[in-house]
């Protein structure tokens, strides 16, 4: 049997549609076609000119939107969460990423659900806690890319449209964006890295060293324009190659050999000359001195540039059957945490039996709503199914059923002396309970009769 609530969504969502689509049409016949707008902005404009911004479940949506740019929570890369978005409840996640220039983020979204449901990406740039949009996507585009051009704090938001609901799973991931410049090397054969002291201290290395034996081809990191092609008293033998896209120079020097010409057009992969020890190296062994120039800018660190990690994308290792359902604490007492790790410092500490519902989970911690509606991360070995009761009681008198354990929380339904109720657990004085008929809520323990 449909319930009531889900013939309100449903009729809900065919109202905002048609809402929608009107809006749409008069908006295009005012306005002309979107331009310079994201899949979100445009969205969210749609809303507010059908006055749909106005309705709570509209408010709730753009509020989401804004908050979850500022309680994004931090991660790791590579990284995988899996969770669920409910119809009836307008969420949107933020994951906030450390990035260094140099690096491409990838972001892939799966998407599951019974009917058509579009989500959007939208990443940020954190420049001293002012965000900053600089990509988009939307689910008719299940990858984003984005290269990044600063060392910057980056958000990602990942929001459902409104009343439809599916689970999702979000991979984030960083890669060079140049290609290693050594024929069958990588990141474990750099010896020197930026920074290192050079001429007692006088200067600072302004590269990566990569050593390998003479003769092996030093590979252009990039399609290119070959600048220059020199030999110098430090560099040696050298050669510049522009990557005009990028406004920056790529430097190759102490080679044996160079075995290109100045103008040439040349794509990554290609060999620019081979290894050696030529100008100051003569004492070492044969390596290449890899530097990037920016346009106006001076040397930049070439390392996240080149460097692919060998870290594998971990598994979402949670129980599937959990996400969407409720859990409780099972030992004595649970830490939960505003990020998924042990090293992210305690945010609360549960007493046993306090229910927390699932959105979702990466690797062994589950991402749950905490009986406030805050969300935070607990580790799987701490938690149970809520499905059990704890125990059964009876209802000495009508009482309200509750959507949150807070005395001006919301009224579900009222419930009738006398009703049977199985307490699935408890937090900070409430119950939470499910009645005969399956319907889930928290009520004032005080107004409740044990059942022997």
């Amino acid at each position: 049997m449909i319930s009531k609530r889900t013939r309100y969504i449903s009729l809900l969502f065919y109202t905002l549609t048609i809402l929608l689509l009107a809006s749409c049409s008069q908006q295009q016949t005012l306005r002309g076609v979107f331009k310079n707008q994201t899949p979100h902005e445009k969205y969210a404009a749609k809303l507010k000119d059908a006055n749909l911004h106005e309705t709570a479940l509209g408010k709730e949506w753009l509020q989401a939107s804004e908050q979850a740019l500022q309680d994004s929570i931090t991660i790791t890369l590579p990284f995988k969460e899996t969770g669920y978005f409910a119809p009836d409840k307008p969420r949107a996640l933020g994951y906030r990423i450390p990035a260094q220039r140099g690096q491409r983020l990838v972001v892939n979204l799966e998407v599951q659900a019974r009917e058509q449901l579009q989500v959007f990406l939208d990443l940020f740039e954190d420049e001293n806690g002012k965000p900053s949009h600089v990509a988009a996507a939307d689910t008719t585009a299940t990858t984003l890319a984005y290269e990044v051009v600063g060392d910057w704090q980056h958000i990602l938001r990942v929001q459902p449209e409104l009343l439809r609901g599916g689970q999702y799973t979000v991979t984030i991931q960083a890669e060079p964006i140049l290609a290693f410049p050594v024929a069958g090397k990588g990141s474990r054969h750099i010896a020197s890295i930026w920074g290192d002291p050079r001429d007692a201290g006088a200067r600072s290395h302004e590269g990566i060293d990569v050593f390998a034996k003479r003769g092996t081809p030093a590979l252009a990191a990039t399609d290119g324009i070959v600048r220059q092609v020199a030999t110098t008293p430090r560099g040696g033998k050298v050669v510049w190659l522009s990557d005009i896209s990028r406004r920056q120079s790529l430097y190759y020097a102490h080679l044996d050999s160079q075995l290109v010409q100045v103008g040439q057009h040349v794509q990554a992969g290609d060999t620019l000359g081979l290894i050696g020890n030529t100008g100051n190296a003569r004492t070492t062994g044969p390596h290449l001195h890899f530097g990037i120039y920016r346009y106006g800018q001076g040397a930049t660190n070439p390392y996240p540039y080149v460097h692919q990690s060998a870290e594998p994308v971990p598994a979402v290792k949670i129980d599937g059957e959990l996400v969407g359902n409720w859990v409780r604490v099972a030992s004595r007492i649970a830490n939960v945490r505003l990020q998924p790790s042990i090293k992210s410092g305690v945010y609360r500490s549960l007493p046993q039996h306090t229910p927390l519902q699932v959105y979702g989970g990466t690797s062994t911690w589950y991402r749950v709503a905490l009986p406030d509606g805050e969300e935070a991360y607990i580790a799987s070995s701490v938690v149970e199914p809520a499905a059990k009761p704890v125990k059964y009681e009876k209802l000495a008198s009508d009482t309200k059923l509750l959507d949150h354990a807070h005395p001006s929380a919301a009224t579900k339904v009222s419930l009738p002396a006398g009703t049977s109720i199985a307490i699935l657990g408890s937090y900070r004085g409430f119950d939470f309970m499910r009645n005969y008929a399956g319907e889930l809520g928290w009520i004032n323990p005080q107004l409740t009769v044990s059942l022997r």
